[in-house]
């Protein structure tokens, strides 16, 4: 295929339904968790029905991976269903790839076993805080690995496959995850900070 006969429509099929399922279910994943953990922070509304805050998180925490496997599972289901279009020549078709998800899969692993199933699944806002900021590989590095590495991912799984939607995809999974870290990330330091006033308070009222 020549430059000049490419077009949009040849690179990623809108008519596809597969394609909007992929991207709801990439819009509500953020959505959910970001919901439920508010709602967990104000009201307790799971931890006070399972009476322990672990359990609650556990759950939660379960809960968000099976709708994480969902998702890739219509991912994948998408790319099948979109144009195949060389983006790579040999070998790079297959080193690019597979090196994106290599280092993605290292981020998004390395985060969890720092962060641990709490500290990864949103057990702040069960009130399970972290004792302090971890700031060990891969948080050296990038300040939220774990979405860099997810969305290194899916980019890589659209290289592998030859599917530029996948990469449209890719690019709206970034938008999502920035777009959810504006939420995440002051409300999560307001967690520690209100953690930090409670100590300070303590300790001037036994001093």
């Amino acid at each position: 295929m020549t430059v000049s006969k490419i077009s949009l429509d040849s690179l990623i099929d809108f008519n596809q339904p597969s394609l909007y399922y992929s991207l709801g279910m990439i819009y509500f994943n953020p959505l959910f968790w970001n919901i439920v953990a508010r709602n967990e922070y104000h009201h307790k509304w799971i931890s006070s029905r399972v009476k322990n805050p672990y359990t609650g998180c556990y759950i939660l925490a379960a809960t968000i991976f099976s709708l994480g496997l969902f998702r890739d599972a219509l991912y994948t289901k998408a790319l099948k269903d979109q144009p195949v279009f060389d983006m790579l020549p040999a070998p790079y078709d297959v080193i690019v790839p597979a090196v994106l998800v290599a280092v993605g899969q290292i981020f998004v692993i390395s985060s969890t076993w720092q962060l641990g199933i709490t500290g990864t699944f949103l057990g702040d806002y069960f009130g399970i805080l972290m004792d302090e900021k971890v700031e060990a590989f891969p948080f050296n590095i990038l300040s939220d690995p774990m979405y860099v590495g997810s969305t290194l991912t899916f980019a890589g799984g659209a290289l592998w496959h030859k599917r530029p939607a996948g990469l449209f995809i890719s690019a709206i999974v970034w938008i999502v995850y920035s777009i959810a870290l504006t939420y995440e990330g002051p409300f999560t330091n307001e967690i520690y900070a209100k953690r930090e006033r409670e100590r300070a308070l303590k300790a001037q009222k036994s001093s």
